[in-house]
């Protein structure tokens, strides 16, 4: 449904959370513009700002309450203004929010996004505050309007909700049971965004390697990745975040052999321990997540892993917390995100006995992360030499402007900075470049770019460019703390990392 704005009034979308939940927002962005509403002109506060949020970050009401606390003052100073809530952290507290922040106009769930326009038309109508929760899923996302942020990089979403149960981790309880898109309708996504200059796609799922289940294939998930090579201009394909318990055989065939599918898997691991795992509910262990890294390295040798993992997880001990140390070792993650394990009002481990102490937590993050890191420096140092083709990206290195690098991705998801040669290519474009500086956590080519290869994805951002500005960025990515955006917060609970 359409709604009529009476002027352009400006909106502000404000994302906390994993990727599924910027998904989410690049199609909340699209609603408000369709309509009729423009992004807010930086630096100034919009009329309508939405907040996005998650329920699985330690203290993640009290950063919502202490940001809606803050545009308190605006919203009394311009009463037209509205605000509004949505995402896992709304599903969960629903009219919660308005009793502790009666300013906020309107509350919606995981579950109806699409209701924005119409719940803020019916909150200025009505003069009072709109919260609609909805139990299972009223339309899937991917059917609403979108306002990608890349021109030549987009999540296209497999399916949505959780079937799991682990015991860290409310997402299931708050997005629901997976529920499975159709082949045809995904691929269709995928054909009309590489028509519009797109040149990676990543699909996106709570838990990927399911996909399928609802409608009855348990192999579904690799014929779509196969399908994926037979769509042209689709140049790479990524996926997250598969469950080792489900990771099949079938789908490392499809990567190894589906020449646009890039040899880079995020494979969540939360601990090294048998013990643990099985009292975070994870239907796999220590022997079966390392057999899977030796066979997806048995039929990609260049493939870089990744995972999450948790530190600290109720009743682990120096034995187990070792056992994670060692499934580190072995399997030579190219990067990890780890988590010290914090209390998620609502999880079933929130309740258990032998909560670990702070500070044991604290020491043996910090050695994990020394490991991982040693790792990591090794195994970039073992692209020196190594000719990368790079994707140009937009907005990648923090330092990129006082050294006049580029920055982009590898095929293998690798952070790459690079000098930009005598022809400056733009985001979306493809460059080969040789490594000659590798860090823990990125790579430099500083020498001349090899080759440039300009492409429709890098038209479409210029294109954009060329387009008569917006009023600003509609999607803000962190909830900010006062003064300053904060960085994009990921989390181990929701699975969902790049």
């Amino acid at each position: 449904m359409t709604v009529t704005v009476e002027s352009a009034r400006t909106y502000e979308v404000r994302t906390y959370g994993c990727q599924m939940n910027v998904h989410d927002s690049e199609r909340l962005s699209g609603l408000l513009e369709d309509a009729g509403y423009v992004p807010a002109p930086e630096g100034e506060t919009a009329d309508v700002v939405v907040f996005n949020t998650c329920a699985v970050r330690e203290n993640a009401d009290n950063k919502l309450y202490g940001n809606l606390g803050h545009l308190r003052p605006s919203k009394v100073g311009n009463p037209g203004m509205q605000i509004a809530v949505g995402g896992c952290l709304a599903q969960k507290d629903q009219g919660e929010i308005v009793r502790r922040a009666p300013w906020v106009d309107v509350v919606f769930g995981t579950h109806n996004i699409g209701s924005l326009p119409v719940l803020l038309e019916r909150a200025r109508v009505q003069q009072e505050a709109q919260v609609e929760i909805k139990e299972s899923l009223e339309t899937f996302p991917s059917t609403l309007p979108t306002k990608r942020e890349s021109a030549y990089a987009a999540w296209v979403s497999v399916s949505v909700g959780c079937n799991n149960t682990c015991t860290f981790c409310i997402v299931p309880a708050l997005r629901g049971k997976e529920k499975d898109r159709r082949p045809g309708d995904i691929l269709n996504e995928v054909r009309t965004l590489v028509d519009q200059g797109v040149l990676e796609i990543t699909l996106l799922g709570q838990n990927v390697n399911t996909y399928g289940v609802e409608f009855g294939d348990r192999l579904a998930f690799g014929k779509l990745l196969r399908a994926c090579g037979d769509i042209d201009g689709l140049e790479r394909v990524r996926f997250t975040s598969p469950h080792p318990a489900a990771f099949t055989d079938d789908v490392i065939a499809a990567m190894a052999e589906t020449p646009n599918v890039m040899h880079q898997l995020h494979m969540p691991l939360q601990s090294g321990s048998d013990r643990i795992l099985k009292a975070m509910r994870r239907s796999y262990r220590a022997e079966r997540y390392l057999g899977i890294i030796e066979r997806v390295r048995a039929a990609m040798p260049d493939a870089a892993i990744s995972t999450d993992i948790i530190v600290g997880f109720p009743g682990e001990t120096e034995e187990d917390f070792q056992g994670t140390l060692d499934v580190v070792r072995e399997s030579r993650f190219a990067n990890a995100f780890t988590f010290q394990y914090s209390i998620r009002p609502g999880t079933p481990a929130a309740t258990m006995d032998d909560q670990i102490p702070k500070e044991v937590v604290q020491e043996r993050y910090e050695r994990l992360v020394a490991l991982q890191t040693e790792i990591s420096w090794a195994e970039n140092k073992k692209q020196l030499g190594r000719t990368l083709e790079v994707l140009v990206a937009e907005g990648e290195g923090r330092k990129d402007e006082a050294t006049r690098r580029l920055s982009g991705r590898a095929a293998d998801n690798r952070l790459v900075h690079f000098a930009p040669g005598e022809e400056t290519p733009r985001p979306g474009d493809l460059v080969a470049v040789e490594v000659t500086y590798a860090a823990p956590h990125h790579l430099v080519a500083d020498g001349p770019a090899l080759k440039l290869r300009r492409t429709r994805a890098g038209d479409a951002w210029q294109a954009r460019q060329a387009a008569p500005p917006a009023a600003g960025p509609g999607v803000m990515l962190g909830m900010p703390s006062i003064g300053r955006p904060a960085p994009l917060q990921e989390s181990a609970g929701c699975s969902t990392l790049p």
